[in-house]
């Protein structure tokens, strides 16, 4: 037998019987031997060398657990983890202001006037509430419906975070007619809870702190034009919120658009923000699609705008007032809502062609802004980049499902051409498809596939599958069974080459293993193109003895190292 052809060792060689030793006179011996190349490392391993990590030194040791990273996004997600605690005092009816200001000197403050961080002694570990929230993981009112009904800072980390990884942070607490400071530095107390006397015409918090370079690298510092941009789109998600923006001019660099000072206040919402950000672009319908769902205590609660345009289309969806950039399920209700109720209002007015309509063909071209209200959201890690609540799919399909069929039904014309333009973006779809399989098709005739391939009729990937089998008449009676339609066989003469251990030249000369990358029409390694797979699955399908379990191992070792994306992805099949 050829050695290249051997994955595992000669198979000529009869097996040897497994023998049982005999029991040992005494088991406990016999239990603790070990072979003599595990080595006795426990006089190096003891309790000393267990480390503990206390306080927020986890949160220093590994930022990317908690902010996703160290880079200039993470670092700026530091600034939306205390804008996030003052809108949750605006969303729950106790600030109604918040102030931003970016000094020369890199530091960043956030105000608002509201209830303050409490500033009492915590019954568990008798110091002030304040220090508690700033030094420990896990700690706030957010866990506590009681205090938010629904909030942004549910995971409890953020502030204590900021505070880990800040080289200085300064909270300023006005509550009780008195104004409170206490210092930090890296995420342990530089001075005690400081009482700074009577203050009449201020309440809320105030916190200034500048990022830690030995965490973000020398010379971080956040950029104008972002800080910007997440202000303003704080202020579109609340209506009862005023938010006042400054920046020291010398932070703004020469072509940089960003106003030193600017005021946001948006009683329209996100209807104001849709038709701020499309400007001039051209809209199908005249009028935006919007409105709003209160729910008592707030749970449930959603706003939600959308109109669709010439553009390339966008959802710029929001949980708790956390924007959610890589959306999650309240977005996919979104989707669904809209779908339904278009393809729904084809069916009131007798359009049959709307039947090809899709999700993707909504929301190709929409313009959409989504915000939504949940008691304990679930998210996808710390960053909250996506939702992961079920209940929201729910939440906003009955939210929105009535007023978008009242917004159909009365809009009739403005309705009528939305269905129209959809139904084109459908067709244009259906029309690229057909194209590509056009392409695909003509590009398989120029293919020269191997002589003992019995292929498949059927052109797309799409639901076909190839059977390899050993040798002709097993290769005879499968091409006898197969459904000539989806199924395709490519019967293997013998064991195919060992690949582990044969080299590129003989790899290139073999005649089978050439035959099996002409069928599947892929390319290998490098080379490797997902879209020019011919078939949906490829099944190995052998006999079931000693040699087909040997060729099952010599063809997933060749997909192995030859097609590692088609295994990953899923096609192979034994």
């Amino acid at each position: 037998m050829d050695d290249n052809n051997d994955l595992f060792g000669n198979m000529d060689k009869q097996p040897q019987p497994v023998r049982t030793p005999a029991r040992p006179a005494d088991p406990l011996v016999q239990a603790t031997k070990r072979p003599a190349s595990i080595k006795d490392g426990s006089e190096g391993y003891s309790a000393a060398d267990i480390e503990v990590l206390e306080g927020l030194e986890p949160v220093r040791r590994r930022p990317g657990m908690y902010i996703g990273g160290t880079d200039d996004k993470a670092m700026h997600h530091l600034f939306a983890e205390v804008i996030d605690n003052s809108m949750d005092e605006a969303v729950a009816g106790h600030a109604t202001f918040i102030d931003v200001e970016l000094s020369a000197d890199g530091y960043l403050a956030v105000t608002d006037n509201g209830r303050g961080i409490p500033i009492d002694p915590h019954p568990k570990f008798k110091k002030p509430a304040l220090e508690v929230i700033m030094t420990t993981l896990h700690s706030g009112g957010k866990f506590d419906s009681k205090v938010y009904e629904t909030s942004g800072g549910l995971h409890g980390v953020g502030v204590s975070v900021v505070n880990a990884l800040s080289d200085h942070l300064e909270v300023e607490v006005a509550r009780g007619r008195q104004l409170y400071r206490q210092k930090f530095s890296r995420g342990v107390p530089v001075t005690g809870l400081e009482q700074l006397g009577e203050i009449h015409n201020r309440r809320g918090t105030k916190i200034r702190f500048h990022p830690d370079e030995q965490i973000f690298g020398k010379g971080a510092a956040f950029e104008p034009a972002r800080l910007y941009r997440m202000t303003r789109s704080k202020a579109y998600l609340f209506g009862g919120v005023e938010i006042r923006w400054t920046c020291d001019p010398s932070l703004i660099k020469e072509k940089d658009q960003t106003p030193a000072k600017a005021e946001f206040h948006f009683p329209g919402g996100l209807k104001d923000y849709l038709k701020a950000s499309l400007g001039d672009d051209f809209q199908v319908t005249r009028e935006i699609f919007a409105g709003k769902s209160e729910k008592q205590g707030g749970h449930g609660s959603l706003e939600w705008a959308v109109t669709w345009f010439g553009g390339d289309g966008f959802i710029n969806s929001y949980c708790n007032t956390i924007p959610t950039g890589e959306g999650g399920t309240h977005e996919a209700g979104f989707r669904n809502v809209l779908t339904r109720g278009l393809r729904a209002y084809a069916d009131l007015v007798g359009n049959k062609r709307a039947s090809i309509v899709t999700s993707e063909d909504v929301m190709i071209s929409a313009a959409g802004m989504l915000s939504v209200f949940i008691r304990e959201p679930e998210f996808v890690g710390q960053t909250k980049d996506r939702l992961a609540t079920i209940e929201a799919i729910r939440i906003v399909e009955t939210a929105i499902r009535d007023p978008f069929d009242h917004w159909l039904a009365d809009n009739p014309q403005e309705a009528s051409k939305l269905l129209e333009w959809v139904i084109a973006r459908a067709d244009e779809r259906v029309r690229r498809r057909q194209e590509k399989e056009v392409s695909r098709k003509s590009a398989v005739r120029k293919l020269r596939l191997p002589g003992k391939l019995a292929d498949c009729t059927q052109n797309a990937a799409a639901g076909a599958e190839l059977f390899i089998v050993e040798g002709d008449s097993a290769g005879g009676s499968a091409k006898q069974a197969r459904d000539r339609a989806s199924q395709a066989v490519l019967p293997l003469r013998g064991k195919i080459l060992n690949v582990a251990s044969a080299g590129n030249d003989k790899l290139a000369g073999n005649q089978q293993i050439s035959d099996l990358i002409q069928a599947l029409g892929c390319g290998t390694r490098s080379k490797y193109r997902d879209e020019d797979l011919r078939y949906d699955r490829v099944i190995i399908m052998t006999d079931a003895d000693v040699d087909g379990a040997h060729i099952a191992s010599l063809l997933i070792t060749f997909f192995y190292q030859e097609m590692p994306a088609l295994v990953r992805g899923g096609h192979l099949y034994l």
